[in-house]
Protein backbone atom coordinates (compact mmCIF):
# COMPACT_ATOMS: atom_id res chain seq x y z
CA UNK A 1 0.00 0.00 0.00
CA UNK A 2 3.08 2.16 -0.49
CA UNK A 3 2.07 5.36 -2.24
CA UNK A 4 -0.91 5.84 -0.46
CA UNK A 5 -2.30 8.11 1.82
CA UNK A 6 -3.60 7.35 5.58
CA UNK A 7 -7.32 7.98 4.55
CA UNK A 8 -6.68 5.48 0.50
CA UNK A 9 -5.33 2.90 3.09
CA UNK A 10 -8.39 2.51 5.35
CA UNK A 11 -10.50 2.68 2.39
CA UNK A 12 -8.43 -0.26 1.15
CA UNK A 13 -8.60 -2.10 4.13
CA UNK A 14 -12.63 -2.10 3.99
CA UNK A 15 -12.17 -2.83 0.28
CA UNK A 16 -9.90 -6.30 0.85
CA UNK A 17 -12.72 -7.09 3.04
CA UNK A 18 -15.49 -6.45 0.96
CA UNK A 19 -13.50 -8.61 -1.80
CA UNK A 20 -12.38 -11.62 0.39
CA UNK A 21 -16.15 -11.99 1.43
CA UNK A 22 -17.18 -11.47 -1.98
CA UNK A 23 -15.10 -14.56 -2.97
CA UNK A 24 -16.47 -16.58 -0.11
CA UNK A 25 -19.79 -16.23 -1.35
CA UNK A 26 -19.06 -17.39 -5.01
CA UNK A 27 -19.04 -21.04 -2.66
CA UNK A 28 -22.05 -20.38 -1.18
CA UNK A 29 -24.22 -22.16 -3.74
CA UNK A 30 -22.21 -25.27 -3.24
CA UNK A 31 -22.48 -25.31 0.85
CA UNK A 32 -25.66 -26.95 2.26
CA UNK A 33 -27.72 -25.06 4.98
CA UNK A 34 -28.16 -27.98 7.14
CA UNK A 35 -24.43 -28.26 7.34
CA UNK A 36 -22.67 -24.58 7.86
CA UNK A 37 -26.05 -22.72 8.56
CA UNK A 38 -24.49 -19.54 9.80
CA UNK A 39 -21.94 -19.38 6.82
CA UNK A 40 -25.29 -19.67 4.40
CA UNK A 41 -26.86 -16.83 5.59
CA UNK A 42 -24.18 -14.74 3.97
CA UNK A 43 -25.64 -15.30 0.36
CA UNK A 44 -28.48 -12.69 1.34
CA UNK A 45 -25.57 -10.05 1.25
CA UNK A 46 -24.22 -11.16 -1.89
CA UNK A 47 -26.09 -8.23 -4.38
CA UNK A 48 -24.80 -5.64 -1.87
CA UNK A 49 -21.26 -7.36 -1.51
CA UNK A 50 -21.29 -6.81 -5.71
CA UNK A 51 -22.22 -3.45 -5.38
CA UNK A 52 -19.74 -2.58 -2.63
CA UNK A 53 -16.79 -4.07 -4.84
CA UNK A 54 -18.28 -1.96 -8.14
CA UNK A 55 -18.14 1.52 -6.21
CA UNK A 56 -14.74 0.65 -4.73
CA UNK A 57 -13.37 -0.15 -8.53
CA UNK A 58 -15.11 2.84 -9.42
CA UNK A 59 -13.04 4.84 -6.76
CA UNK A 60 -9.76 3.55 -6.93
CA UNK A 61 -10.42 4.27 -10.81
CA UNK A 62 -10.78 7.90 -10.06
CA UNK A 63 -8.28 8.09 -8.28
CA UNK A 64 -6.07 6.38 -10.88
CA UNK A 65 -4.62 3.65 -8.47
CA UNK A 66 -3.65 0.09 -9.48
CA UNK A 67 -5.93 -1.08 -6.55
CA UNK A 68 -9.21 -1.29 -8.79
CA UNK A 69 -7.55 -4.67 -9.61
CA UNK A 70 -8.66 -6.08 -6.53
CA UNK A 71 -12.46 -5.33 -7.08
CA UNK A 72 -11.96 -5.96 -11.03
CA UNK A 73 -10.48 -9.34 -10.45
CA UNK A 74 -13.41 -10.39 -7.93
CA UNK A 75 -16.02 -9.01 -10.20
CA UNK A 76 -14.82 -10.83 -12.99
CA UNK A 77 -14.56 -14.25 -11.15
CA UNK A 78 -17.99 -13.81 -10.37
CA UNK A 79 -19.30 -12.63 -13.90
CA UNK A 80 -22.56 -15.23 -14.17
CA UNK A 81 -23.44 -14.09 -10.22
CA UNK A 82 -23.10 -9.98 -11.61
CA UNK A 83 -25.58 -11.15 -14.31
CA UNK A 84 -27.97 -12.33 -11.81
CA UNK A 85 -27.90 -8.95 -10.27
CA UNK A 86 -28.15 -6.70 -13.01
CA UNK A 87 -29.21 -7.45 -16.91
CA UNK A 88 -28.28 -5.29 -19.44
CA UNK A 89 -29.67 -5.94 -22.77
CA UNK A 90 -33.05 -7.69 -22.26
CA UNK A 91 -36.49 -7.43 -23.44
CA UNK A 92 -40.07 -6.22 -21.62
CA UNK A 93 -41.79 -6.39 -24.70
CA UNK A 94 -44.41 -9.10 -26.09
CA UNK A 95 -42.76 -10.62 -28.97
CA UNK A 96 -45.45 -13.38 -30.09
CA UNK A 97 -48.78 -14.58 -29.60
CA UNK A 98 -48.36 -17.88 -29.92
CA UNK A 99 -46.86 -18.72 -26.48
CA UNK A 100 -47.23 -18.57 -22.93
CA UNK A 101 -47.41 -15.64 -20.53
CA UNK A 102 -46.40 -16.38 -17.18
CA UNK A 103 -46.80 -14.36 -14.06
CA UNK A 104 -45.64 -15.21 -10.74
CA UNK A 105 -46.93 -12.46 -7.41
CA UNK A 106 -46.73 -13.54 -3.42
CA UNK A 107 -50.07 -11.33 -2.96
CA UNK A 108 -49.56 -11.24 0.74
CA UNK A 109 -52.98 -12.38 1.73
CA UNK A 110 -54.28 -9.73 -0.08
CA UNK A 111 -53.32 -7.04 2.64
CA UNK A 112 -55.86 -9.06 5.54
CA UNK A 113 -54.05 -7.72 7.81
CA UNK A 114 -53.95 -3.96 7.00
CA UNK A 115 -49.75 -3.71 6.22
CA UNK A 116 -50.28 -1.34 4.09
CA UNK A 117 -53.20 2.00 4.82
CA UNK A 118 -54.94 1.51 0.86
CA UNK A 119 -58.31 -0.17 2.23
CA UNK A 120 -58.80 -1.59 -1.80
CA UNK A 121 -55.72 -3.72 -2.43
CA UNK A 122 -57.93 -6.73 -3.40
CA UNK A 123 -59.31 -4.60 -5.72
CA UNK A 124 -56.05 -3.05 -6.74
CA UNK A 125 -54.62 -6.34 -7.66
CA UNK A 126 -57.56 -7.64 -9.50
CA UNK A 127 -57.38 -5.05 -11.96
CA UNK A 128 -53.37 -4.96 -12.33
CA UNK A 129 -53.68 -8.75 -13.23
CA UNK A 130 -56.60 -8.50 -15.42
CA UNK A 131 -54.97 -5.30 -17.19
CA UNK A 132 -51.51 -7.40 -17.90
CA UNK A 133 -53.67 -11.26 -18.44
CA UNK A 134 -51.26 -13.38 -17.67
CA UNK A 135 -52.22 -17.35 -19.47
CA UNK A 136 -50.63 -18.81 -16.41
CA UNK A 137 -50.50 -17.00 -12.83
CA UNK A 138 -49.08 -18.71 -9.92
CA UNK A 139 -49.82 -16.57 -6.20
CA UNK A 140 -47.89 -17.33 -3.20
CA UNK A 141 -49.42 -15.95 0.31
CA UNK A 142 -52.87 -16.75 -1.25
CA UNK A 143 -56.46 -16.24 0.36
CA UNK A 144 -59.54 -17.55 -1.41
CA UNK A 145 -61.42 -13.69 -1.74
CA UNK A 146 -64.66 -13.12 -4.15
CA UNK A 147 -62.87 -9.13 -4.12
CA UNK A 148 -60.95 -11.47 -6.86
CA UNK A 149 -62.30 -11.28 -9.96
CA UNK A 150 -60.75 -13.62 -12.29
CA UNK A 151 -62.63 -14.50 -15.68
CA UNK A 152 -61.81 -17.12 -18.12
CA UNK A 153 -59.37 -18.91 -15.61
CA UNK A 154 -58.74 -22.33 -14.13
CA UNK A 155 -57.58 -22.89 -10.74
CA UNK A 156 -56.24 -24.93 -8.83
CA UNK A 157 -55.57 -23.91 -5.00
CA UNK A 158 -54.27 -25.67 -1.80
CA UNK A 159 -54.77 -24.04 1.53
CA UNK A 160 -53.54 -24.88 5.01
CA UNK A 161 -56.01 -25.73 7.66
CA UNK A 162 -55.33 -23.29 10.53
CA UNK A 163 -58.01 -20.12 11.45
CA UNK A 164 -56.60 -17.98 8.32
CA UNK A 165 -56.49 -20.34 4.95
CA UNK A 166 -53.92 -19.42 3.19
CA UNK A 167 -52.02 -21.16 0.75
CA UNK A 168 -50.65 -21.21 -3.26
CA UNK A 169 -52.78 -20.95 -6.43
CA UNK A 170 -52.19 -22.05 -9.82
CA UNK A 171 -54.60 -20.16 -12.38
CA UNK A 172 -54.55 -21.10 -15.97
CA UNK A 173 -56.36 -20.42 -19.44
CA UNK A 174 -55.54 -23.49 -20.78
CA UNK A 175 -57.16 -26.83 -18.97
CA UNK A 176 -55.71 -28.35 -16.04
CA UNK A 177 -55.71 -32.14 -16.25
CA UNK A 178 -53.90 -33.04 -13.10
CA UNK A 179 -52.82 -31.44 -10.35
CA UNK A 180 -51.73 -32.09 -6.36
CA UNK A 181 -49.65 -30.29 -3.63
CA UNK A 182 -46.40 -31.32 -1.71
CA UNK A 183 -46.66 -31.01 1.61
CA UNK A 184 -43.30 -29.29 3.65
CA UNK A 185 -43.74 -30.58 7.54
CA UNK A 186 -44.40 -28.08 10.60
CA UNK A 187 -44.94 -25.41 8.12
CA UNK A 188 -47.95 -23.69 6.43
CA UNK A 189 -45.17 -23.38 3.16
CA UNK A 190 -45.89 -25.43 0.62
CA UNK A 191 -45.29 -26.69 -3.37
CA UNK A 192 -48.43 -27.27 -5.43
CA UNK A 193 -48.52 -28.15 -9.13
CA UNK A 194 -50.44 -28.42 -12.43
CA UNK A 195 -50.22 -30.21 -15.40
CA UNK A 196 -51.54 -27.52 -18.05
CA UNK A 197 -52.31 -28.80 -21.79
CA UNK A 198 -52.22 -26.16 -24.65
CA UNK A 199 -52.88 -28.15 -28.14
CA UNK A 200 -50.95 -30.92 -28.26
CA UNK A 201 -48.35 -29.65 -25.60
CA UNK A 202 -48.54 -30.49 -21.41
CA UNK A 203 -46.78 -28.74 -19.49
CA UNK A 204 -46.27 -29.16 -15.87
CA UNK A 205 -46.28 -25.72 -13.49
CA UNK A 206 -45.33 -25.37 -10.01
CA UNK A 207 -45.68 -22.80 -7.40
CA UNK A 208 -43.28 -23.06 -4.60
CA UNK A 209 -43.04 -21.03 -1.48
CA UNK A 210 -40.10 -22.12 0.71
CA UNK A 211 -39.86 -20.79 4.37
CA UNK A 212 -39.93 -17.60 5.25
CA UNK A 213 -37.15 -15.57 6.80
CA UNK A 214 -39.63 -13.03 8.46
CA UNK A 215 -37.95 -9.91 8.12
CA UNK A 216 -39.92 -7.08 7.20
CA UNK A 217 -38.01 -4.37 7.21
CA UNK A 218 -41.00 -1.74 6.63
CA UNK A 219 -42.57 -2.86 9.98
CA UNK A 220 -39.80 -3.82 11.70
CA UNK A 221 -36.67 -2.53 10.74
CA UNK A 222 -33.48 -4.96 11.23
CA UNK A 223 -31.85 -2.58 13.78
CA UNK A 224 -34.61 -3.57 16.53
CA UNK A 225 -33.50 -7.59 16.29
CA UNK A 226 -30.39 -8.47 18.12
CA UNK A 227 -27.87 -9.72 15.57
CA UNK A 228 -27.81 -13.20 17.30
CA UNK A 229 -31.28 -13.18 17.69
CA UNK A 230 -31.74 -12.72 13.52
CA UNK A 231 -28.94 -14.38 12.23
CA UNK A 232 -30.58 -18.01 14.78
CA UNK A 233 -34.09 -17.34 13.48
CA UNK A 234 -32.44 -17.21 9.51
CA UNK A 235 -30.08 -19.97 10.34
CA UNK A 236 -33.26 -22.11 11.12
CA UNK A 237 -35.10 -21.22 8.02
CA UNK A 238 -32.04 -22.00 5.60
CA UNK A 239 -32.54 -25.60 7.42
CA UNK A 240 -35.75 -25.65 6.92
CA UNK A 241 -35.56 -24.02 2.82
CA UNK A 242 -32.92 -27.59 1.89
CA UNK A 243 -35.18 -30.05 3.45
CA UNK A 244 -38.17 -28.20 1.72
CA UNK A 245 -36.22 -28.60 -1.60
CA UNK A 246 -35.19 -31.81 -1.33
CA UNK A 247 -38.93 -33.12 -0.89
CA UNK A 248 -39.61 -30.43 -4.26
CA UNK A 249 -36.65 -31.96 -5.86
CA UNK A 250 -37.77 -36.06 -5.59
CA UNK A 251 -41.31 -34.92 -6.95
CA UNK A 252 -40.04 -33.11 -9.68
CA UNK A 253 -37.82 -35.73 -10.53
CA UNK A 254 -40.55 -38.16 -11.30
CA UNK A 255 -42.34 -35.63 -14.23
CA UNK A 256 -42.21 -36.37 -17.40
CA UNK A 257 -43.52 -33.29 -18.93
CA UNK A 258 -42.34 -30.35 -20.14
CA UNK A 259 -41.66 -27.46 -16.85
CA UNK A 260 -42.08 -24.44 -16.03
CA UNK A 261 -41.23 -23.63 -11.63
CA UNK A 262 -42.49 -20.39 -10.66
CA UNK A 263 -42.01 -19.08 -6.62
CA UNK A 264 -41.05 -17.25 -3.44
CA UNK A 265 -37.70 -18.71 -2.60
CA UNK A 266 -37.32 -16.94 0.11
CA UNK A 267 -33.92 -16.95 -0.55
CA UNK A 268 -31.28 -15.20 -3.64
CA UNK A 269 -30.20 -16.73 -6.86
CA UNK A 270 -26.80 -17.22 -4.85
CA UNK A 271 -27.84 -19.75 -2.56
CA UNK A 272 -28.00 -23.49 -1.82
CA UNK A 273 -31.53 -23.46 -3.07
CA UNK A 274 -31.47 -22.11 -5.86
CA UNK A 275 -28.76 -23.71 -7.23
CA UNK A 276 -30.09 -27.33 -6.76
CA UNK A 277 -33.81 -26.11 -8.19
CA UNK A 278 -32.81 -24.56 -10.79
CA UNK A 279 -30.84 -26.92 -12.15
CA UNK A 280 -30.92 -27.93 -16.22
CA UNK A 281 -33.85 -25.16 -15.90
CA UNK A 282 -33.26 -21.38 -17.15
CA UNK A 283 -33.82 -18.60 -14.99
CA UNK A 284 -36.13 -15.87 -17.45
CA UNK A 285 -34.68 -13.15 -15.75
CA UNK A 286 -30.98 -14.30 -16.49
CA UNK A 287 -32.49 -14.91 -19.72
CA UNK A 288 -34.39 -11.82 -20.81
CA UNK A 289 -34.24 -9.01 -17.76
CA UNK A 290 -33.42 -6.17 -17.57
CA UNK A 291 -32.09 -4.27 -14.70
CA UNK A 292 -32.11 -5.44 -11.32
CA UNK A 293 -35.13 -7.26 -11.44
CA UNK A 294 -36.08 -6.71 -7.88
CA UNK A 295 -38.66 -8.85 -6.49
CA UNK A 296 -38.44 -7.83 -2.51
CA UNK A 297 -39.32 -4.64 -1.17
CA UNK A 298 -35.71 -4.00 0.70
CA UNK A 299 -34.24 -0.67 1.48
CA UNK A 300 -30.86 -2.00 1.71
CA UNK A 301 -30.22 -3.02 -1.18
CA UNK A 302 -32.25 -4.89 -4.45
CA UNK A 303 -33.45 -8.26 -3.68
CA UNK A 304 -34.38 -10.68 -6.53
CA UNK A 305 -36.44 -13.83 -4.04
CA UNK A 306 -39.25 -14.71 -6.68
CA UNK A 307 -38.04 -16.55 -10.00
CA UNK A 308 -39.55 -18.08 -13.05
CA UNK A 309 -37.57 -21.04 -14.55
CA UNK A 310 -38.24 -22.70 -17.75
CA UNK A 311 -37.18 -25.71 -19.48
CA UNK A 312 -34.55 -25.28 -22.08
CA UNK A 313 -37.07 -26.69 -24.56
CA UNK A 314 -38.97 -23.37 -24.16
CA UNK A 315 -37.32 -19.86 -25.84
CA UNK A 316 -37.90 -17.12 -23.25
CA UNK A 317 -38.79 -14.08 -25.61
CA UNK A 318 -39.11 -11.19 -22.44
CA UNK A 319 -38.77 -10.86 -19.18
CA UNK A 320 -40.65 -7.96 -16.96
CA UNK A 321 -40.49 -6.68 -13.49
CA UNK A 322 -43.45 -4.94 -12.08
CA UNK A 323 -43.38 -1.88 -9.32
CA UNK A 324 -47.04 -1.95 -8.01
CA UNK A 325 -47.07 -1.55 -4.39
CA UNK A 326 -49.87 -3.94 -3.58
CA UNK A 327 -47.56 -6.46 -1.21
CA UNK A 328 -44.08 -6.85 0.19
CA UNK A 329 -43.06 -8.38 -3.21
CA UNK A 330 -43.73 -7.26 -6.44
CA UNK A 331 -44.90 -9.89 -9.71
CA UNK A 332 -42.62 -10.33 -12.32
CA UNK A 333 -43.58 -12.07 -15.98
CA UNK A 334 -42.17 -13.45 -18.61
CA UNK A 335 -43.14 -14.73 -21.97
CA UNK A 336 -42.35 -18.08 -23.42
CA UNK A 337 -42.82 -19.93 -27.04
CA UNK A 338 -43.58 -23.63 -27.13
Amino acid sequence: MRGLNFFDKFVFILNSIAAVLLAVSYLLPHVPPAKFSFVSILSLTVPFLILLNFFFLIYWIIRLKKQFLLSLLMLLLGYNYALSLYQFGGDNETNSTDGLKIMTYNVRLFNVFNWLPDANIKEHISTFISKENPDILCMQEYRPNSSLSLKGYSKYEELSRGKIRTGQAIYSRFPIVNSGSIEFPNTANNAIYADIVKGKDTVRVYNIHLQSLRIDTANQPITEETSENLLRRVAVAFRQQQSQMELFLKHKSSSKHKLIICGDFNNTAYSYVYRNIREGLNDAFVEAGIGFGRTFKFDLFPMRIDFILTDPKFEVENFKSYQEEFSDHYPISTNIRL
